[in-house]
């Protein structure tokens, strides 16, 4: 998570647009084309040595944009802020006003609408007259119908005099009396109540008990974690009474880390304190909890909270981030339930059998019926052997994605294939298993004799082992159904999870189940023959094809001529192959032959070697965007910034989120999105046509992903200003398409 936040950070400083200007006393900041204006404002007209003022971050955003807070709640990124200070000049710590809690679909966070201003005290020793320059980085998340990192480069300049001048200037006395008025908003320490905090297993109570059993009664409360993955934002918070006491339930973040032993936040009110606390609605809290604190469950994501957090506003605006690609999610959620999640899932399993990758395996296994003609309970028994092969492995990859995912990576289906190293060891074994295939060895000849003797012992076992392979060889293909199924699990809990990967593998594995447990169905099989080995060698040219592709893709990840590179070690394999095969057949040749044989094998496995070495050491690849599109392109590369900025024209985009390793991707670009016919409709209707590259991990693209409720491509999502995304099925027709385009509408 920690690193997610650097990435982000570096994203905003990439993106900014800002520009310091040379400023007077009072003189606003940075003003950047984007919704939210930054400036550096002070309380004071002048500075003197020895003095201490306030200089205030002063963030105003347009209608319907927000900030966050130090703690962002469910998603988001807190605003930041560097000072640059000249020698004798000191800076204390960021104050922050108490935040709003903000509903956005099934997500809490924590931040700021309007205007908001983050104090910083100074003190000024030796300082050198005429002017005191202060300067500042800011950086801030902004979020509306999408958010966009942004930053700006501040200055605020100062005179310096022998005695602090009091503040006569109209724009400095506004300056003043803002500053007043949010430090009149600082949380204030908890004055006569009594806080206590008690762990209860997956939840905390804090306890607040006044001195006086006529303390004033401060309504509803909400606690803000000063921390995030500390407690759940998602979740319900829940106030009972106790005599005078009051009670607040806070639930404990699923994603806690290193446990949990003092609750310290800002405790927000719906009615003032009083007493020696006057006024305040927002209050401070930092107590030892006593007890064992454990991790919450995780929240489901389909559908809002119960419970709004009271005595605040609360935004419910439509918002890409916020609530209009994350409505997206909760409508997907809420339309989803597990059970279609499952079946849709299953339909994705069956569909991978046909990819050109994983045909060749399930045609051959299908073809061993025939080849065989073993009895029912042996092909039931190693159905079923290939089958939880299968499913295993499907499970295996879902915890691997969770593990990392719970670990803080923004990862989604496929993140295996962003893997230059994967794509070319997928690319070496297509490889060898074609030329097993077209007959230029035998798996036997590389194989130790006593193995091949306990797999013809122990086929159940090998049963097992050919699903584990059906799935790895299954790994760069997508199937049509399986987006939505993903994108919904990777929003559940582990086990639903759990049951539509299981559901996935167990479509892939169903034909072959299908034809063992119904041995009547196999008399629609052809009679063995000398078809099966042409049949097999004909086999071999779609693993060429797939090897091809892959090596296409991994040119797309990576500079260097790594294509060709590829390309040359897989002649050497070949090499080792062949001189492989050679050295098997020359029996009774002498040892000068043999050794030949040997050190040609030995040759072409080290120059196999040295060709791929690059994917294990190389640092450059082709940018964030493996393909961006040429200036002449009528596709643009995607960025939430240009998506807000062609709404903010009144302009419709269309976002295709892509990937070089995606069949199913390649396949509607070709056959549907680059067409005449559509490309004609696009232009009619003005669309803005923008191409959302995820060949290699970009974690912007992730989180519009995550976002729109989906954790892999292909998806096509339609941006319209002021409505929720429109999104498309995964499998793409040209009618589909044109039909959106008809019914789209601009407010």
């Amino acid at each position: 998570m920690k690193l997610m936040k650097l990435v982000i950070r570096l994203l905003a400083s990439l993106l900014a647009l800002a520009f310091v200007m040379p400023v007077g006393a009072q003189t606003p900041g940075a003003q950047t084309p984007h919704p939210v204006k930054a400036a550096l404002i002070s309380d004071v007209e002048s500075v003197a040595p020895g003095s201490t003022f306030t200089v205030a971050l002063r963030l105003k955003m347009e209608h319907g944009w927000h900030v966050y807070w130090k703690n962002p709640g469910d998603t988001g990124l807190p605003t930041s802020i560097t000072w640059t200070l000249p020698d004798g000049v000191t800076a204390g710590v960021l104050q922050w006003p108490a935040p709003q809690a903000q509903v956005f679909g099934p997500f809490v966070n924590y931040g700021f609408d309007d205007e908001v201003l983050l104090l910083t005290e100074f003190k000024a020793t030796n300082i050198v007259p005429p002017l005191l320059k202060i300067q500042a980085r800011a950086d801030w998340l902004m979020c509306r119908d999408v958010c966009i990192p942004d930053g700006a480069d501040l200055a605020l300049t100062l005179p310096v005099t022998a005695t602090a001048q009091p503040v006569a200037v109209d724009t400095a006395f506004a300056n003043a009396a803002a500053i007043a008025a949010t430090r009149g908003l600082l949380p204030k320490p908890l004055v006569g109540w009594t806080a206590a905090a008690q762990s209860d297993g997956a939840a905390v109570k804090l306890r607040l008990t006044p001195a006086l059993a006529e303390a004033a009664d401060p309504d509803a409360l909400y606690f803000f974690a000063d921390e995030a993955r500390q407690i759940e934002p998602s979740f319900a918070q829940s106030l009972q009474r106790d005599g005078n006491a009051l009670v607040l339930t806070l639930p404990v973040s699923h994603q806690l880390e290193g446990g949990l032993s003092h609750l310290r936040g800002v405790l927000r009110s719906a009615q003032p304190w009083g007493g020696a606390n006057n006024n305040a609605t927002a209050v401070m809290i930092d107590v030892p909890i006593k007890g064992t604190v454990s991790p919450g469950p995780a929240p489901k994501f389909d559908a809002p909270p119960k419970a709004r957090p009271p005595g605040m506003t609360i935004t419910e605006a439509a918002s890409d981030f916020g609530s209009g690609a994350s409505n997206a999610a909760s409508k997907s959620g809420s339309a989803f339930s597990l059970g279609l999640a499952a079946l849709f899932a299953l339909l994705g399993g069956v569909i991978l059998n046909l990819m050109p990758c994983v045909f060749p395996i399930i045609s051959l296994k299908v073809l061993g019926f025939v080849k065989h003609g073993d009895d029912r309970k042996t092909l039931r028994r190693e159905a079923l052997a290939f089958s939880a092969g299968v499913i295993l492995t499907f499970l295996l990859l879902a915890g691997a994605l969770l593990a990392l995912r719970a670990a803080g990576g923004q990862l989604g289906w496929g993140f295996q294939l962003q893997s230059p190293i994967v794509i070319t060891g997928l690319a070496l074994l297509f490889f060898v298993m074609a030329l097993n295939f077209s007959g230029v060895f035998e798996f036997g000849a590389l194989a130790p004799s006593g193995w091949l003797g306990w797999t013809a012992r122990n086929r159940t076992l090998d049963a097992f082992g050919s699903g584990l392979l059906a799935v790895v060889v299954a790994s760069p293909c997508t199937a049509p159904f399986m987006g939505a199924a993903l994108g919904f699990a990777l929003t559940q809990n582990t086990l639903a999870n759990l049951v539509i990967f299981a559901m996935l593998g167990l479509g892939m594995a169903l034909p072959y189940a299908l034809l063992a447990f119904f041995p009547a169905w196999q008399r629609f099989l052809p009679k063995p023959g000398a078809w099966m080995l042409r049949l097999k060698q004909l086999l071999a040219f779609p693993l060429y094809a797939t090897v091809a592709w892959l090596a296409w893709v991994l040119g797309a990840q990576m500079d260097g001529g790594i294509e060709l590179r590829l390309l040359l070690a897989l002649v050497a394999v070949a090499l080792a192959l062949w001189a492989w095969h050679g050295y098997r057949m020359a029996f009774g040749a002498s040892d000068r032959v043999k050794i030949a044989w040997m050190l040609t094998i030995a040759a072409g496995i080290a120059i196999a070697g040295w060709l791929i070495s690059p994917v294990f050491t190389a640092t450059s690849s082709r940018g964030e965007q493996a393909f961006a599109p040429k200036q002449t392109d009528v596709w643009q590369p995607y960025s939430a910034a240009a998506v807000a900025r062609e709404n903010a024209t009144g302009k419709i985009i269309f976002v295709d989120f892509t990937a070089a390793w995606c069949v199913t991707c390649q396949a509607n670009k070709k056959w549907v999105l680059d067409t005449d016919e559509v490309q004609q409709a696009f232009a009619r209707r003005g669309v803005v046509l923008m191409r959302a590259d995820w060949t290699r991990y970009d974690p912007a693209i992730t989180e519009a992903l995550t976002t729109l409720g989906r954790s892999g491509v292909p998806v096509y999502v339609f941006y319209q200003p002021g409505k929720p995304p429109h999104l498309l099925p995964e499998l793409l027709q040209e009618s589909i398409v044109l039909d959106a385009l008809r019914d789209l509408t601009v407010e």
